[in-house]
């Protein structure tokens, strides 16, 4: 198994993304260490682990919280020994679908504070374990800094408009490079996963034309399934990606081109 006895803490592993990713790592071998704010949610994914033969704990962090994401990683690192991975797929509090001219400063600025506060702090909390051990993979999701504006118009006339979605993902970026520079030496890899979105996750009412309209933009005429992510990022986080840091994993079936 490719994560064979590694610690991984996954931030908002109760959501759509989190429990794909702890699936994954735990069939692999992870003892995976659920974090969220809610703790029904979290149990759902650790019971449906434990059934599938894996290890998983719960936690109720918030992960905007300085004190509680350094408790936390203090009690994981103190009971199992270390944290090996740490995953951050918490929500970003997006308001998608009004035009920047006519959004709120509140509501763009939102996603943009969260996302980089949210991976500051946790990966702070869990490098600060990796270093001792001198190895370690910290994940981030969602995009390679938006750098493609996105103008498409899905099918039924429905204009996109991220708000500050991209310019979230685009300042977790540049985070996500500093990180690894700094941390690289101390054998700790920083990797992205870019997806251009995973239709399971979309609401009821969007989901058929968001995802005609994704497909249809892909080189592969297919979109990522959770699945997918899953699978990703248990390479990511193993030694088989072990040369790889700094940048990102491009699973968007040819939307985006490197």
């Amino acid at each position: 198994m490719l994560l064979e006895g590694r610690n991984a803490v996954i931030y908002g592993g109760g959501g759509a993304i989190g429990g794909a990713v702890a699936r994954a790592f735990a069939r692999e071998g992870a003892r995976v260490h659920l974090a969220g704010r809610t703790l029904a949610p979290l149990e759902r994914v650790a019971e449906a682990v434990r059934a599938a033969g894996g290890v998983a704990e719960v936690a109720q962090v918030d992960a905007l919280d300085e004190a509680a994401v350094n408790a936390h990683a203090d009690a994981v690192a103190a009971s199992a020994g270390g944290i090996d991975i740490c995953v951050n797929v918490i929500s970003h509090g997006d308001v998608q679908g009004t035009p920047l001219v006519a959004m709120s400063l509140g509501d763009f600025e939102r996603p943009v504070v969260t996302a980089v506060r949210t991976m500051l702090l946790t990966s702070r909390a869990a490098a600060r374990h990796m270093i001792r051990r001198g190895s370690g993979v910290i994940l981030t999701f969602g995009g390679a800094g938006g750098r493609d504006p996105l103008r498409d118009v899905y099918s039924g006339g429905y204009q996109v408009h991220l708000g500050g979605t991209q310019v979230a993902f685009g300042a977790v970026d540049v985070l996500r490079r500093q990180l690894a520079c700094e941390l690289g030496p101390h054998g700790i890899r920083v990797v992205t996963l870019e997806s251009a979105g995973i239709p399971e996750t979309l609401a009821e009412e969007w989901r058929e034309a968001i995802t005609q309209s994704l497909v249809d933009s892909t080189m592969l005429k297919r979109a990522a399934t959770l699945e997918d992510v899953g699978n990703v990022a248990v390479f990511a986080a193993s030694d088989w990606a072990r040369t790889m840091t700094a940048t990102t994993l491009n699973i968007t079936s040819g939307r985006e081109a490197d």
